[in-house]
């Protein structure tokens, strides 16, 4: 069984206990038995090859077999500010952000948008993440931050870092994004509402040093924009 399975509890011994919703998925889905080997990871970096020695109603108790470094993050850690979408496109969005790689997801409060996101709705990014880590293999967990207004956002990035705001394509100061090196560490992004980020608000992340960038001549969904820009930071190969 090479099935994957998160551990909240970081694991810093050979001795591991499932709990909740991942014991559950584990032996009554999977149908887990005694002897049989998992694939566990507590979202810090490692692999941790298990055997099963006991279940119960609530529990699945593993000893660790072998420990797996494995680094299947992206050469540029990338953190993306989004105005979330509606309903399901939030979980979508979520999903392929952690498949491609992004490092941090942080929701912003735009003047135009239209999700405002409660602790609920956070938690359950949170939970997407966990299930998309597990089936594409990361072994970091990409973070999902609490909401910011965007304009505090902006300010609040480190100013000698990449940092791009995504345009509408008629902006005329929109430029193609230019790929950072492979030595650059970190690269911001913010990608606005449906409507568009307000030129009140475009104005002020350029009085920051932001860059417009342009994502093409078609006017992208929230979600489409952010997975194209991480897309994009995802082909830099590191050396």
């Amino acid at each position: 069984m090479s099935h994957r399975f998160y551990s909240s509890i970081p694991i810093d011994s050979t001795d591991v206990t499932l709990e909740g919703a991942e014991a559950r998925h584990l032996k009554h889905v999977m149908r887990a038995v005694t002897g049989d080997e998992v694939v566990l990871f507590d979202g810090r970096g490692t692999e941790f090859v298990a055997e099963i020695t006991s279940t119960s109603r609530q529990e699945v108790q593993l000893v660790v077999r072998k420990k797996v470094e494995i680094d299947r993050e992206s050469a540029v850690r990338l953190t993306i500010a989004v105005a979330l979408p509606k309903g399901d496109r939030q979980k979508f969005l979520v999903e392929k952000c952690v498949e491609l790689g992004v490092s941090t997801l942080v929701p912003i409060i735009t003047e135009h948008g239209v999700a405002r996101p409660s602790d609920a709705v956070i938690g359950k990014l949170q939970r997407a993440v966990i299930e998309a880590s597990k089936q594409c293999g990361r072994n970091w967990l990409m973070q999902v931050s609490p909401p910011q207004n965007c304009q505090a956002y902006f300010q609040s990035v480190d100013p000698q870092a990449v940092r791009w705001i995504a345009a509408v394509p008629r902006s005329e100061a929109a430029v193609d994004p230019d790929l950072p090196a492979t030595d650059a560490l970190a690269v911001y992004a913010a990608v606005g509402p449906e409507g568009g980020f307000t030129s009140a608000e475009m104005e002020s992340a350029a009085s920051l040093g932001w860059q417009p960038i342009s994502l093409g001549p078609r006017t992208l969904r929230v979600e489409t924009a952010a997975l194209l820009i991480a897309a994009l930071c995802g082909a830099v190969k590191s050396l």
